[in-house]
């Protein structure tokens, strides 16, 4: 048994809060509202009235917050982590931040206390049943030392140093948002050509956007996007990625655009719907159908320009 103290108890804290109590180890448990550290009472917690009791009682701390700000509220200052923190003391920051804000934890933690940060590939769901990927980043013994802790969570994949973890994160959500970026415009193409849609994801599942249409198809076409990974994260990640791009001098224009997207969507007011419904967004004045005229449908209106479309034989194809 390990001396576990979770420092923020949001959807995903409080699933890893439970995991711990589950796997054995004695969880002491702190969050800015104590209303969700009462909610863990039942499971036999024992709720910290600051970071830095938390810390000073624990033998791994774990930081599971939103981003930047909340991670140096919980840390920093005379009640936060560092302020508590010892040498037997091992910090495993496990949420989406960025490298930078690792580095600055870093500096600020005593010599002696260890670090790690590990932030998980996964939503709710997977916390709860304890299948999330989590990018470890440190010295290996530090990974070592708590991997048995992270297990009762999900699968540990070292990925290097310190700040490693962070960067791997950022690199996963890079792939997730450009990918979905890709779908929802590839689908708004197949409606504004008059593509059927069984024709477009006929076409789509022989493409590498294959199991991504097939998984979002329901969610589309219902035009519900039930949270897992809020938007507004989602959007403060895509800042963070594109911070860290500029950072690095590396041009990311596609996930520039993705995060343009996730963006726009905030600001239409999706921000407490899953990231998914950036797709919401991109399909916005494509859901009444396409524009193309169909099949013995009165003649359209004349049109300024037309293009004729011809297939490998020279015939002509679709004409929009």
């Amino acid at each position: 048994m390990t001396a576990v103290a979770v420092a923020g108890l949001g959807a995903m804290g409080s699933r890893v809060a439970a995991r711990l109590v589950a796997a054995g180890h004695e969880v002491i448990v702190w969050n800015r509202s104590a209303d969700k550290a009462e909610r863990l009472a039942g499971l036999g917690v024992i709720p910290a009235a600051t970071p830095a009791e938390a810390a000073s009682h624990s033998e791994v701390l774990i930081t599971m917050v939103t981003g930047p700000a909340a991670l140096r509220a919980v840390t920093e200052g005379p009640d936060g982590v560092v302020a508590g923190a010892g040498a037997s003391l091992t910090v495993v920051e496990m949420s989406t931040v960025g490298p930078a804000a690792v580095a600055r934890l870093a500096a600020a933690l005593p010599p002696a206390t260890g670090l790690v940060d590990a932030p998980v590939l996964g939503s709710p769901a997977e916390a709860e049943s304890g299948s999330l990927v989590i990018f470890a980043g440190g010295p290996a013994q530090l990974i070592e030392r708590v991997s048995p802790v992270l297990a009762a969570v999900g699968s540990v994949l070292d990925v290097g140093d310190l700040g490693a973890g962070a960067a791997a994160k950022l690199l996963a959500n890079a792939a997730l948002f450009a990918t979905l970026g890709t779908l929802g415009e590839v689908i708004a193409l197949a409606r504004g050509l008059g593509l059927p849609a069984e024709a477009a994801y006929r076409v789509l599942a022989a493409t590498p956007l294959a199991a991504q249409a097939e998984r979002r198809r329901a969610a589309i076409e219902a035009g519900e996007y039930p949270p897992r990974f809020p938007l507004t994260l989602a959007e403060k990640d895509a800042r963070l990625i594109a911070d860290a791009a500029a950072a690095a001098g590396v041009d990311l224009r596609l996930m520039t655009a993705a995060g343009t997207w996730l963006a726009e969507a905030e600001q239409a007011g999706l921000g407490d719907q899953d990231y998914t419904a950036m797709l919401k967004t991109i399909l916005r004045g494509r859901d009444s159908g396409p524009s193309c005229p169909q099949r013995d449908a009165p003649p359209a209106p004349a049109r300024t320009a037309m293009v004729v479309d011809t297939d490998s034989r020279g015939a002509p194809g679709r004409r929009c």
